[in-house]
């Protein structure tokens, strides 16, 4: 998975995937959301899945999107601890070297 920072990221890419229907589900889908949208080129998009979730399936989609947003928001909290654990650490070790040179 390749990074990207936020100025980057205006749309995600695998909204425009085309779904290959390798699994049953995906097959359930694919020919759902087909018959629905009719898509000129036939091909169904992750896109069309995901708004034909939204419109008929929204507490799936709210579920998912909850957990995402949680699971998230676990991660900066961590991140921030993370990063003040090494803040300390480097001001603990300057505060150790100016110490020894006040000591000569």
């Amino acid at each position: 998975m390749e990074h990207r920072s936020a100025k980057e990221f205006d749309r995600n890419p695998i909204l425009d995937q085309h779904v290959k229907t390798d699994n049953d589900l995906k097959n359930i889908l694919v020919q759902y959301v087909g018959e629905k949208n009719s898509p000129k080129d036939n091909n169904v998009t992750v896109e069309m899945i995901v708004e034909s979730l939204a419109e008929e399936f929204p507490e799936f989609v709210l579920a998912v999107a909850e957990e995402n947003w949680i699971r998230g928001y676990q991660q900066a909290l961590d991140d921030v601890e993370t990063g003040r654990g090494i803040s300390e650490a480097e001001t603990s070790n300057e505060k150790k070297k100016s110490c020894k040179l006040c000591e000569k």
